[in-house]
């Protein structure tokens, strides 16, 4: 757990600097701590994104993440990757420090 810096989010949200969303996006994530996370195992993208449901809340059916939980879709409740391209790519910009520290 750990409360996420505005540079790293600004690499993580990069695709979608300059919509109308993107700096309230950026004020509720750097708001307060933020589970960060890698999860493994067979067919864990499928999965994790079930479980995290649609990203408008209101279409997000009981029992996910942001079906239970959210009410506006900019403040990202959750997030799960896409794509194991996306996992690799995203996983370099939140665990960085971790891979740049000596064991």
């Amino acid at each position: 757990m750990r409360t996420l810096d505005r540079a790293t989010l600004q690499a993580h949200y990069a695709e979608h600097a300059g919509r109308p969303f993107y700096e309230p996006l950026l004020e509720f994530m750097t708001s307060g701590p933020s589970v960060v996370m890698t999860v493994e195992g067979e067919r864990v993208i499928e999965g994790m994104r079930a479980l995290a449901g649609p990203t408008d809340p209101i279409a997000a059916p009981p029992g996910s993440i942001r079906g239970d939980f959210g009410t506006i879709v900019r403040e990202n409740l959750i997030h799960a990757s896409d794509s194991e391209e996306s996992a690799e790519r995203e996983a370099k910009i939140f665990f960085a420090a971790a891979a740049d520290s000596p064991a």
